[in-house]
């Protein structure tokens, strides 16, 4: 596919950019959030009320898939598309941060990472061409390349070595790749230095990807590195591609990253979040098992168009929360995923139309400083 990224307009006051993103399965229109569906599913959501939210395109895992219920059976089954019932975009990540969390039990090295499974403990080794080739069996429409998701306390030598890694292994995944149905990003890395930052991106843009994302932030750093190093590492990546911010999700730090220019998310915090009872709202964070809205007649926010809040009430979400009901899973994540994709409607309106306000505005963006 030829160019299958256009900005469209960019906001006076700020980097923003309004974009187009064309793949095998539909446009994405951006900035956008994609809800994660690690293994093939978005937890609790059926994916006709992913459409409901205003979802346009999810997420799904490698190194989960491949552990189970495997990539050659999700390709017999006709790809990870029809294997979970979602008709829309799909981006795949590598499996390189979920290699991360696994502490002890991984090794990298440069053939690739060790790992042993959190499931039985059996030890895989997945290399750059095999996370490629897992990917066109899943057929994602959006393929990551095996990158080493960088502790943000590493020493400088430890994280020059992690990233001339993961540059030679974003060339041996473009060698491999074969799918032209298929877009793949790379992923730039460099930990909080600026100057491994800089020479990550100048490795790593001239090289044919349809995208870039950002790695290794939103691991502990904290605001302040997170917010620098990724503004930093952004304003270097090129006008004419995606950029994509991997893994930051809370709806502030989704806010200053399309000002700062990000153009796609993701993260499993309003899913996660609504799980665990807690609602995002206009009048800020709302945590529903709280005892005061046990009578409360109320919806959650009296501002949301959402299938939950049209029909529910504050008390009757406490209730199924309290009895451990499985509908207060699917209710609360609707209620997030819907706050999440207005969020991100509401910043492509702004440039579409050239409101720089909005970008200032507390009172419209009230549930992001609470």
């Amino acid at each position: 596919m030829t160019a299958p990224f256009e900005v469209i307009k960019k906001d006076a006051a700020t980097k923003a950019r309004l974009g187009r993103l064309i793949t095998a399965h539909g446009v994405v229109e951006t900035p956008t959030f994609m809800p994660v569906g690690t293994q093939g599913t978005v937890k609790a959501m059926l994916p006709r009320d992913l459409k409901e939210t205003g979802c346009q395109i999810v997420l799904g895992n490698t190194y989960h898939l491949y552990l189970r219920p495997g990539a050659d059976l999700i390709r017999e089954l006709g790809g990870l598309h029809r294997f979970m019932g979602w008709d829309g975009p799909i981006l795949t990540d590598s499996g390189g941060y979920q290699v991360f969390s696994l502490g002890a039990m991984r090794r990298i090295a440069e053939e690739g990472a060790h790992f042993q499974s959190h499931l039985d403990g059996s030890t895989h080794l997945l290399t750059p061409e095999k996370v490629v080739e897992i990917q066109e069996s899943l057929g994602s429409d959006i393929a990551m390349v095996l990158d080493e998701c960088i502790p943000h306390d590493a020493t400088r030598e430890y994280v020059r070595t992690s990233t001339g890694r993961t540059i030679r292994w974003a060339e041996r995944s473009l060698k491999v790749h074969a799918r032209k149905d298929q877009l793949m990003f790379g992923i730039v890395q460099g930990g909080m230095d600026e100057n491994l930052r800089d020479w990550c991106v100048r490795e790593m843009t001239p090289m044919p990807f349809d995208g870039f994302a950002v790695g290794g932030l939103g691991v502990g750093e904290g605001e302040e590195l997170l917010q620098s190093i990724g503004a930093f590492t952004v304003a270097l990546l090129p006008e004419n591609r995606p950029r994509y911010l991997m893994g930051v999700g809370q709806p502030q730090d989704i806010l200053k990253g399309v000002r700062a220019g990000f153009d796609m998310f993701d993260c499993v915090i309003p899913t996660r979040n609504a799980r665990n009872g807690t609602l995002f709202t206009s009048q800020g964070k709302l945590s529903i098992k709280r005892a005061e809205f046990a009578n409360d007649p109320r919806p959650p926010d009296e501002n949301c168009a959402c299938y939950c809040c049209r029909n529910f009430s504050r008390g009757y979400l406490r209730h199924l929360y309290m009895a451990g009901e499985i509908l207060s899973s699917q209710l609360n994540s609707l209620h997030n995923l819907y706050f999440y994709h207005r969020l991100m409607e509401m910043c492509r309106e702004a440039i579409r139309e050239g409101r720089s306000d909005f970008w200032t505005r507390r009172r419209d963006l009230k549930p992001l400083y609470d």
